[in-house]
C-alpha cells in the first residue's frame, strides 16, 4: 500500500500541473520507490538521481567540488546544491528536492543519524530558487530502518513544504 503522504503529494502535483525530480544519497532511491508505488506517479514524477558518491554528486548534478571539500557530502550546503543543480538540469520539473545524511554504522558521533533535505522551485520566470531546507535526526538505530525512516520523512517533508504553493509564482 502506498505511503499516504506520497499519494497526497502525487494528487496535488497532478492537480497543479507540476512535476518533481529528486536527488538521493543516503536513501539510495528509496524515496523514488515510494513515489513509484502511487498509481499515476509518472504524470508528475520525473525521476531520481541516486548520487551516493561525491564524484557522482559533482559529475551528474554539478555540485561544486569546493562545496564538497569545505562542507562534506553530508551537509546542508551540499544538499542545497544537489537540489538546485538537479532542477537546473531537469527542464520539465517545477520542483527539485534532495536528501543526504549519515546513516551509520561508522558515522561520526555528532552526525550519526542526521539527514539533510532541500527543496527548490522553478519560478514562472524560469529561475531556480531555494524554498526550504532542513535537518532530521532519525530515531531508528539500524541502517535499513534509518533508510526507510529517512525516505518516508523526506516525502512527508516535501508534501508539507509544497502544501499551499499552488498560487505562488
Amino acid at each position: 500500500m502506498p505511503l499516504p503522504d506520497a499519494v497526497s503529494l502525487i494528487k496535488r502535483f497532478r492537480e497543479s500541473g507540476w512535476r518533481i525530480v529528486l536527488a538521493e544519497s543516503c536513501t539510495c532511491g528509496m524515496a523514488a520507490a515510494i513515489m513509484g508505488q502511487v498509481p499515476g506517479a509518472s504524470d508528475v514524477f520525473c525521476g531520481s538521481a541516486v548520487t551516493y558518491r561525491e564524484s557522482v554528486k559533482s559529475d551528474w548534478l554539478g555540485v561544486d567540488t569546493a562545496t564538497l571539500r569545505q562542507f562534506t557530502a553530508e551537509s546542508q550546503q551540499t544538499t542545497d546544491e544537489m537540489a538546485s543543480c538537479l532542477l537546473q538540469r531537469t527542464s520539465e520539473a517545477r520542483w527539485g528536492a534532495a536528501i543526504t545524511g549519515h546513516l551509520g554504522p561508522g558515522a561520526p558521533a555528532t552526525t550519526d543519524g542526521h539527514v539533510f533535505v532541500s527543496l527548490t522551485r522553478r519560478s514562472t520566470g524560469g529561475e531556480v530558487e531555494k524554498v526550504a531546507s532542513g535537518e532530521f535526526v532519525l530515531t531508528s538505530t539500524n541502517r535499513t530502518d534509518r533508510q526507510i525512516e529517512a525516505a518516508e520523512s523526506f516525502i512527508r517533508w516535501i508534501s508539507d513544504q509544497t502544501l499551499g504553493s499552488e498560487g505562488r509564482g
